[in-house]
C-alpha cells in the first residue's frame, strides 16, 4: 500500500467525485479508477458506493478513510523531520489541550525559542481529555496539557506552575454577583451551562463531581459547550450561569459577566505530558528542554 495511493483516496473522498478528484490530482480518470480498484483488491473491502455522477464511502471506506488521513499526516511530519535535520533548527511542534489560562505559561516558553529559533512553527490542537490522549498515542501530538488528575501510566509529564480556578461566570446584573465567592446552596437552583469535557469524565476522577458531592446528579443543567467563547455568550444572553474556569471568558471592568470562585476553593493542577519511549523531533526536542528548565 502505497501513501501515494492514499492520498488519491483522500481526493476521491473529499471531492465525492472521482471526475474532480482525477483533475485535481492531474491524472486521467480511467488511471485514478483502476487505482481505487487495485486499492479495494489488496484491502478486500469495497470502499466507494459508485452512482451516476458521484461516489459515497462505504462503512469500511469511513475507517479507512481516518486511517489513511493518520497515515500520510505521520508520513508527511516524517518527511519534515528528516528535511529539517539537513539545516538550520526548524520544524513543526504539535501540542493539544483543553482551554486554559496555563497556555499563557506555554506560549512564554515559544516565544522565547522564536527569537532564537525562528524557523520552528507550532500547531495547537484543543479537545477534551480522551481526544488529546488519543492523537498522542497516535503520534499526531508531540505534548499534550491535561487537567490533573489524570492517569499518567502510559505518558512522561512535567507540572506546569499554574492552577486553574473554578467559578461561576455570570452577569454582572445578577443577585449573586454581590457575593465574594460562590457556596454549594447557591447553585443548586441555578439554571447551569456546564463543560461537556467535564460531564463526561469519570465521577471517580472529576474534582468537580467530588466538590457537588450527592447534589452532582441533581444539577439544573440548561446547556453543555466545548469552548469558553461560546458559553460566555449564553451566559452574556441571560440563558444560564456558566460553570467554568477563571480567564477564559471576558470578565474585565468593560464586559458585562464577571467571575466569582467557588467556597470551599476548588483549584486544578495541569501536566504537560509526552508518550513514553517518545522520539523527538529535534524542534520538539530543544522544546522540551527550554519547557523542562522554565518549570523547574
Amino acid at each position: 500500500m502505497e501513501i501515494r495511493v492514499l492520498r488519491y483516496f483522500l481526493a476521491v473522498a473529499r471531492e465525492g467525485n472521482i471526475t474532480s478528484a482525477a483533475n485535481y490530482l492531474h491524472l486521467t480518470q480511467p488511471t485514478l479508477s483502476r487505482q481505487i480498484r487495485d486499492l479495494e483488491d489488496e484491502l478486500g473491502q469495497q470502499l466507494l458506493i459508485r452512482k451516476s455522477h458521484r461516489v459515497a464511502l462505504t462503512p469500511a471506506g469511513m475507517l479507512f478513510r481516518k486511517r489513511a488521513e493518520e497515515i500520510v499526516i505521520m508520513a508527511d511530519r516524517t518527511e519534515e523531520e528528516f528535511r529539517t535535520m539537513k539545516s538550520e533548527l526548524t520544524g513543526d511542534i504539535y501540542i493539544g489541550g483543553g482551554e486554559t489560562d496555563a497556555m499563557n505559561q506555554i506560549a512564554a516558553v515559544c516565544r522565547e525559542l522564536q527569537m532564537t529559533h525562528p524557523g520552528i512553527h507550532y500547531h495547537l490542537y484543543s479537545g477534551n481529555a480522551q481526544a488529546v490522549t488519543e492523537r498522542l498515542d497516535k503520534g499526531l501530538l508531540d505534548f499534550g496539557i491535561l487537567i490533573q488528575p489524570t492517569d499518567l501510566t502510559k505518558y512522561h509529564s512535567l507540572t506546569i506552575p499554574a492552577k486553574d480556578t473554578w467559578g461561576l461566570i455570570m452577569r454582572k446584573d445578577c443577585p449573586l454577583a454581590e457575593k465574594a465567592d460562590i457556596e454549594l446552596p447557591d447553585l443548586l437552583p441555578l439554571p447551569l451551562i456546564f463543560s461537556q469535557q467535564v460531564l463526561n469524565e469519570r465521577v471517580e476522577i472529576n474534582e468537580l463531581a467530588m466538590w457537588f458531592g450527592s447534589a452532582w446528579g441533581n444539577l439544573n443543567i440548561v446547556a453543555t459547550f466545548n469552548l469558553a467563547y461560546n458559553a460566555a455568550i449564553m451566559a452574556k444572553q441571560g440563558v444560564g450561569y456558566v460553570l467554568g474556569l477563571d480567564k477564559l471568558a471576558d470578565t474585565s471592568e468593560s464586559s458585562p459577566l464577571c467571575f466569582r470562585p467557588l467556597a470551599p476553593r476548588l483549584e486544578s493542577g495541569l501536566d504537560l505530558v509526552w508518550k513514553k519511549y517518545q522520539v523527538f523531533s529535534p524542534a520538539a526536542d530543544v522544546f522540551l528542554e527550554k519547557l523542562q528548565t522554565k518549570f523547574s
